[in-house]
């Protein structure tokens, strides 16, 4: 026979962002008790509003599997004495499983006898277990927390009311001082308290009371009527899935309204309008069949449609306040000059430690300066480059960026064009910023792509510099989303750019502000990023062996793991890199400076592998080159099946160690190939 249990907790209003993380990590809690207490169901069913999480559990088995486990004891010389009697140490096995001398029996393994005994365990009725969900909610974590009253534990919010039914049967649970009973709270201002009459009929009782506790459910809603507006107005709704995600956690009960405003607004950039309407406002943008921006709003009301008109009215004061701001500042900005913005930042501080936001980008333009000659831009582009790394954070000092921070670039791009710099100086300004998040867009002109680059490397040289590097979770300053956008950016335009040699140039570069220092922890750091780039299907061996290697590209370093990773899947894979490992084990006791001399060559077997190598020709395609590397295996093999390289003969040896050395300058442009394991 099954049961349905019904969880609820409720509390005061939480963080939208927090709501489907803590309903789902309170399902799988709640899984993890049930199987761990070997209580059996169909499914676990979750629901949440901004001020409930819920859980049911539909098929709950009424009584625990009845449990058998057998557990093995001292060897029968140890737990016999010499007279077949039970020694203190069968006696000990056997009380520390709860039993009797009588529960021991003998069983033989690998031809030596063990003490064993059964333990036979009935599974328990599940109202006499029930009682451990009060664990499962103090075991949720969140990223904030607070506390309340006398209590010293922490929670996300204050807790108010506690539900637990088996069916329609109220458990006997204590969550914080708080005794489980059938009473939850409906609607802020609409509903009332409410008693659940069962598990089963949970969401009916909470509707009965304005309350939608079904997330998935409120979306629909949501979305439905959204679309009846959208009919009824012959409009289109841009329905933002982080902001609908956002909104349906902040309501428990949705009724969409359309508000409008005047549509002299609609001067200021539409970038203003949209960043006001949805991340201020939390309000769904408006616009025609053609994709043109609407003076109209929509927006979800928690509770019902009275006294809508009221609603409408008050939103629309919050934001109109917001855009007449927005319309002084875009006047007023455009009075100002972009020159004399530069000469101010000056005055603003990029760290304390670190300098002026001035100084920053004097630095990022000498960065930019060695990118252009490294990866061989042409005269336009780096007369761009240079014109934008002169100006590109003037904008941080605009009335509009000071309001709205979220633009800043966006608006440098515009008041740029404004002030008539040409489109690509303008464009690399909002560039520069990307990627603004870990999966974000990044930049698609060169121009754009080398700032970016060059602002990341002095925010990444410059904090690690004065010591400020991110330990464990740690990073305050974003420093492991700028790496990952450097390397990124180089990922997406394939410049032939060896990262250790441009950060070997930034240190020997002639800086007036900074002197960049702990160039070995930027390396490491700049490696862990593209780390992470490899798909999970390069194996964790190759991944190291292809960051060992002598060849520091970007796009190369991951078309090679995946080169040999598809590699890895051919009979010749284990003995090619078997042979070069032992080449590349040899070669770390060649001399630097030796060179082959092939008079000195005493076998046919070294002039053969001599000439293969001398005949590798690599080019682009990395699964070409790594054919023709793999195609010397015969060759080296016979060379070491023929010739003895560490002989007495000091020339001789020398000469075979350069030999392989210059095999192995060639393959770790792929791979340190005795880092891949081959077990």
């Amino acid at each position: 026979m099954t049961k349905n249990l019904l969880v609820e907790l409720g509390l005061e209003e939480m963080p939208a962002y927090v709501v489907k993380p803590a309903m789902k990590q309170l399902r799988e809690k709640m899984g993890a008790f049930l199987e761990g207490h070997r209580l059996s169901y169909d499914r676990i069913e979750a629901f949440s509003t901004p001020r409930r999480l819920a859980i049911r559990v539909v098929g709950l088995s009424d009584r625990q599997e009845d449990l058998s486990e057998d557990f093995k004891g001292p060897a029968k010389r140890i737990a016999l004495d010499k007279q077949g009697n039970f020694t203190k140490a069968a006696e000990g096995f056997a009380r520390s499983k709860g039993l009797t001398l009588d529960a021991i029996t003998f069983r033989e393994i690998k031809g030596e006898e063990y003490a064993y005994v059964t333990k036979q365990e009935s599974g328990q009725a599940v109202e006499s277990l029930i009682g451990g969900v009060s664990e499962v909610l103090k075991s949720l974590t969140f990223p904030v927390s607070m506390h309340w009253g006398s209590h010293s534990f922490e929670y996300i919010r204050p807790v108010h009311t506690l539900t637990v039914l088996l069916d329609d049967h109220v458990c006997d649970v204590n969550f914080l001082g708080l005794q489980a009973n059938r009473i939850s709270r409906g609607h802020r201002f609409l509903g009332k308290e409410v008693e659940i009459q069962s598990a089963d009929t949970y969401e009916d009782d909470l509707r009965q009371v304005y309350v939608i506790t079904s997330p998935t459910e409120r979306e629909d809603r949501i979305v439905e009527q959204i679309h009846a507006i959208e009919k009824k107005h012959n409009i289109k709704v841009e329905i933002d899935e982080k902001l609908l995600n956002e909104v349906l956690n902040l309501v428990e009960y949705p009724t969409v309204f359309l508000g409008d405003f005047d549509s002299r607004y609609l001067e200021v950039p539409e970038e203003v309008l949209v960043t006001s309407m949805k991340s201020h406002q939390r309000y769904f943008v408006v616009r025609d069949a053609s994709g043109k921006l609407l003076p109209f709003f929509v927006s979800v009301r928690n509770g019902d449609a009275y006294c809508l008109e009221n609603v409408i009215k008050g939103n629309k004061k919050v934001l109109v306040a917001r855009l007449e701001d927005a319309v002084f500042f875009w006047r007023e900005d455009q009075k100002l000059e972009i020159n004399a913005l530069v000469e101010k930042l000056k005055l603003v501080t990029f760290h304390e430690k670190i300098g002026s936001l001035y100084e920053h980008m004097s630095r990022t333009k000498t960065i930019s300066d060695i990118l252009v000659k490294m990866a061989g831009i042409s005269a336009q582009d780096a007369k761009d480059i240079a014109r934008a790394a002169e100006i590109y954070k003037f904008d941080l000092l605009t009335g509009m960026v000071g309001e709205f921070d979220e633009l800043q670039g966006v608006l440098g791009e515009k008041y740029a064009l404004l002030a008539g710099e040409n489109a690509s100086v303008a464009r690399s300004i909002r560039e520069h910023y990307m990627p603004t998040s870990a999966e974000g867009e990044l930049p698609d002109s060169v121009a754009g792509a080398v700032l970016a680059i060059a602002d990341k490397l002095d925010t990444l040289l410059s904090f690690f510099s004065v010591g400020l590097i991110p330990s464990g979770s740690n990073d305050p300053y974003a420093l492991r989303r700028a790496t990952a956008g450097i390397v990124h950016i180089l990922d997406k335009f394939g410049w032939d750019i060896p990262l250790d040699k441009l950060v070997d140039a930034l240190y020997d570069a002639e800086l007036d502000s900074l002197t960049y220092r702990n160039r070995d922890d930027v390396m490491t750091f700049l490696k862990g990023r593209i780390e992470k780039m490899f798909d999970k299907t390069v194996p964790k061996d190759i991944v190291a062996a292809v960051l060992a290697s002598k060849h520091f590209v970007v796009r190369d370093l991951i078309e090679a793991g995946n080169a040999l990773t598809d590699a890895s899947k051919l009979d010749s894979f284990k003995p090619a890199v078997e042979s070069l490992a032992r080449v590349f084990n040899l070669t770390k006791k060649a001399p630097n400076s030796a060179i082959v001399q092939p008079e000195l060559f005493e076998n046919e077997a070294e002039g053969a592998l001599y000439k293969a190598i001398s005949d590798l020709h690599f080019g682009s395609d990395l699964a070409d080159n790594l054919e023709q590397l793999f195609g010397l295996s015969p060759a080296i093999n016979h060379f070491f099946e023929q010739t003895m390289v560490m002989v007495d003969d000091e020339a001789l040896k020398t000469n075979r160690l350069a030999l392989l050395a210059d095999l192995t300058r060639q393959a770790e442009q792929i791979a340190q190939f005795n880092l891949i394991n081959t077990k």
